[in-house]
């Protein structure tokens, strides 16, 4: 096994630790963490696997295979971005009709302590 195998391999187990850490003390959802965990396994495996990216490079017929890991890679990124995009969206439509609740019970509020007063 190579130096640089050893690191990729020690920094992907210590970033799964660490997502995991993130999980137990609740800054991280689970359902966020799936993702993270995916790729860190993704990556541990060819990190073990050196080969890997030569196999999954003449399996897609691509040249290089290294594009397969950067094509990859952008194409998680851009489905998670959507995904975050659809969540953001979501709760900015909740906020929204939660404002819109919060002043209508004010106004109610205010007009049956005017009615109290009265």
């Amino acid at each position: 096994m190579q130096r640089i195998q050893i690191i990729a391999i020690a920094a992907s187990i210590l970033f799964l630790i660490f997502i995991a850490r993130l999980i137990i003390k609740g800054k991280l959802r689970e359902e966020y963490a799936i993702v993270w965990i995916i790729c860190t396994l993704i990556l541990i495996i060819f990190s073990f696997w050196r080969s890997g990216l030569d196999v999954v490079a003449s399996l897609v017929e691509v040249a290089s295979p290294p594009n397969i890991f950067f094509i990859g890679s952008i194409l998680a990124i851009l489905i998670y971005l959507l995904h975050l995009s659809i969540v953001v969206s979501k709760l900015q439509e909740q906020n929204k009709r939660l404002t819109q609740e919060l002043a209508n019970m004010r106004a109610q509020h205010q007009s049956a302590q005017k009615q109290n007063a009265a």
